[in-house]
């Protein structure tokens, strides 16, 4: 089981930030996405995910994460996906719109492991996190 809770954070544009408690597996993932999707849905354009309080994450939660990248690029009316792709494979993209705060060792190791820090910036700071919006 996970808990979500959704605040709002100001910072030169509106953060939304999603804490999350609870592993994010394969058993929970589906929860996390619903929510991550719905704040969207709902006119978030700028989320941190707090994951102080997940000790784990599986490929499940990874996959989660990447379908709310993608939705927040379509959000935003980012860059299309050829420009996107040589980018990344630059070093030369992170994502503007979708952030992550305070990743346990374990999750840092599989979110490193499965390349998403290339793309997706992380802190441990939280106005830090907010102020890189």
């Amino acid at each position: 089981m996970i808990d979500i809770q959704i605040t709002n954070e100001r910072g030169r544009v509106p953060v939304t930030v999603i804490q999350v408690e609870g592993d994010i597996d394969s058993t929970t993932y589906k929860t996390f996405q619903e929510i991550i999707l719905e704040t969207i849905t709902n006119g978030a354009r700028h989320i941190l995910v707090d994951l102080a309080h997940v000790p784990f994450m599986s490929s499940a939660g990874l996959r989660a994460l990447h379908e709310a990248f993608n939705q927040l690029r379509k959000a935003n009316n980012e860059i299309n996906d050829d420009e996107l792709r040589k980018s990344i494979s630059t070093g030369g993209y992170k994502s503007p719109h979708l952030k992550l705060l305070n990743l346990s060792e374990q999750v840092k190791v599989g979110f490193e492991t499965a390349g998403f820090d290339i793309y997706i910036q992380t802190f441990t700071d939280l106005k830090a996190a907010v102020d890189s919006f």
